[in-house]
């Protein structure tokens, strides 16, 4: 009677199913479209791909993906067969989703190490991306790298529309205290970009640092007007510096991207970024076209678009303090244009300069666009 009992128990637990079938088949192509759509990221559509037969041929048609390069391996490195350096990355092992960025840091790594601290020496040649990893290890021999152009990662995608790339961090290096944000959006050339940088952020972290800020803003006169000393002492030449990088970076990713916008007609949207958020590229539907009818003209001296002449607005502040207490020391704003859109109507209400940046730096770049106005041009490089 127990032994019986036992088994019925036992049936009732784990009980023979009467016709067995994947339950996924019961949800329509639309549903499962749509959880891809939010899942998004290509490591993880890589792994949802190899579920069945139904998924993999459902992917190639997700319209919102995202790119996100795990590391920066230097070239050297990876061309060496016995280097035997180990990478970290995370990601299946498929060569579809491995990726190397070339010519990205190349064109602003003097630059870049001009603004920031100095590097080892292993860092200072040229840098390449890469995406992806060799399977449960975590690990990747930098002798079984494959190196894949952006449009062979993404060829096994149909119908994108949104897509976004993200890099591991920014191509300018500079201090930690250092505040340098930048957004650019372009067609076939530059269309705008922004620049919002200070020479040192201060967070209220205790009444003491606090009352170190008022002291600090108590001390400055402050009228409106750059000071005699910001000329005299490299403020303005440092300024002039952190804005030709950040455009040099811009153009660098810019053309990067031609082979992927070529390739993929149906974007409507594409957001190149780093996950320091220091610099993002922008391109809508409508530059995206432009970009396909007219081609870009490259810089000779190295592979990113050619920076067209601008005119420039520049608005500077010694001391400004936002509402949650960060204090920015010399904050300075830059909105830039080329100069062939001078002769255009501006937008009245500047939102492409007050929206170019999240919070709380879009109430910085607001409050320093208040301020007076300094006019500057640049040729073309």
């Amino acid at each position: 009677m127990m032994s019986s009992l036992r088994s019925d128990h036992t049936t009732r637990i784990y009980p023979e199913p009467a016709d067995s079938f994947d339950r996924f088949d019961i949800i329509p192509d639309s549903i499962l479209l749509l959880i891809f759509n939010n899942i998004g990221d290509v490591k993880t559509l890589g792994r949802c791909s190899v579920v069945s037969k139904r998924f993999q041929n459902l992917i190639p048609q997700v319209e919102n993906v995202v790119v996100r390069v795990d590391c920066v391996i230097s070239d050297d490195d990876s061309s060496s067969a016995g280097a035997g350096v180990a990478i970290k990355s995370r990601g299946p092992s498929s060569s579809l989703f491995r990726l190397v960025l070339g010519g990205i840091v190349k064109p602003i790594l003097a630059i870049g190490q001009f603004l920031g601290p100095k590097r080892s020496s292993s860092s200072s040649s040229s840098l390449a991306l890469t995406v992806g990893n060799a399977g449960d290890s975590g690990e990747l021999s930098a002798s079984r790298v494959n190196h894949h152009s952006p449009t062979q990662v993404l060829q096994n995608f149909n119908e994108i529309r949104f897509l976004k790339i993200e890099l591991p961090s920014g191509e300018l290096g500079i201090e930690d205290d250092v505040l340098l944000k930048w957004r650019a959006d372009f067609g076939s050339t530059l269309d705008n970009c922004v620049m919002l940088g200070a020479s040192s952020v201060i967070r209220p972290q205790s009444v003491a640092s606090f009352e170190v800020n008022n002291s600090c803003r108590n001390r400055i006169d402050d009228n409106g007007s750059m000071p005699e000393s910001f000329y005299t002492n490299g403020g303005l030449k440092l300024r002039v510096v952190w804005t030709i990088s950040s455009l040099i970076a811009a153009s660098a990713r810019h053309y990067l991207l031609q082979p992927i916008i070529a390739e993929h007609k149906t974007l409507d949207s594409l957001v190149l970024m780093d996950g320091d958020r220091q610099g993002v590229l922008c391109m809508n539907k409508e530059q995206l076209e432009e970009l396909r009818v007219k081609p870009l003209s490259a810089s000779s001296a190295s592979k990113r678009t050619l920076v067209p002449a601008l005119n420039m607005k520049l608005w500077y502040a010694p001391y400004l303090e936002l509402n949650d207490g960060t204090v920015l020391k010399g904050a300075t704003l830059v909105a830039i244009r080329p100069s062939e859109q001078s002769g255009r109507k501006e937008v009245s209400d500047g939102s492409w300069v007050s929206s170019a940046f999240e919070e709380p730096y879009g109430t910085a770049a607001r409050m320093l666009a208040k301020r007076r106005t300094y006019c500057l041009e640049m040729n073309s490089f």
